[in-house]
């Protein structure tokens, strides 16, 4: 019986002694959430095309900007897979250019990523085609969502801990005709800070 009461209060003391230094250990090394905003976005040669299938061109260039702000705790950024939304459908399956995807970046550091879509009669919904018409026609900004999701690894000392957080930014351009057949473009300089989910 004692020996049974001897192992249960040891086993119990180490249990509770892990955990108090898990505690200690989250508390200094605590890594903060991902701060993301657009810093500049540009819209050229965006045309709808087709009735019952619509197709959409356009070129789109986005000056995304990353930012760590954890204190002890540096980020390797290990692949970004981008998108284009407008009304839940997608219209850019991966950017023509993205630079840098692969990166380190420091405590209290950031750094700017560069996605370039290039779009070329891609096949949309009827609902989004017709959001995107209204741009083209000049009722109304057009509007697209980013959806950025990055594998990273949070690095403190020799520890390594992975994550997956998905960056969401909403982009509203105000459009105008860039001339015969040409279709229509805009850009913006906006800061609009994104949602960041883990």
């Amino acid at each position: 019986m004692g020996k049974e009461t001897n192992c249960c209060v040891s086993f119990c003391t180490f249990i509770i002694t892990v955990g108090f230094v898990i505690l200690i250990y989250w508390a200094i090394f605590q890594p903060h959430q991902i701060h993301a905003t657009v810093d500049s976005a540009a819209l050229s040669n965006l045309t709808v095309s087709g009735n019952a299938s619509s197709a959409v061109s356009y070129h789109l260039a986005v000056d995304l900007s990353l930012y760590n702000p954890s204190k002890r705790v540096s980020i390797y950024y290990d692949a970004l897979d981008a998108k284009l939304r407008v009304g839940g459908a997608v219209i850019g399956q991966e950017p023509s250019a993205a630079s840098p995807t692969e990166f380190h970046q420091s405590r209290k550091a950031g750094d700017v990523v560069k996605l370039e879509f290039d779009g070329k009669g891609v096949a949309v919904a009827g609902d989004a085609a017709g959001e995107l018409e209204k741009g083209v026609k000049g009722e109304a900004p057009v509007s697209m969502e980013l959806a950025v999701d990055v594998r990273v690894r949070y690095v403190f000392g020799a520890i390594k801990i992975r994550q997956k957080p998905k960056v969401r930014c909403w982009i509203s351009i105000p459009v105008k005709a860039e001339g015969r057949g040409a279709g229509v473009g805009g850009a913006i300089s906006s800061r609009d800070r994104c949602s960041v989910k883990y």
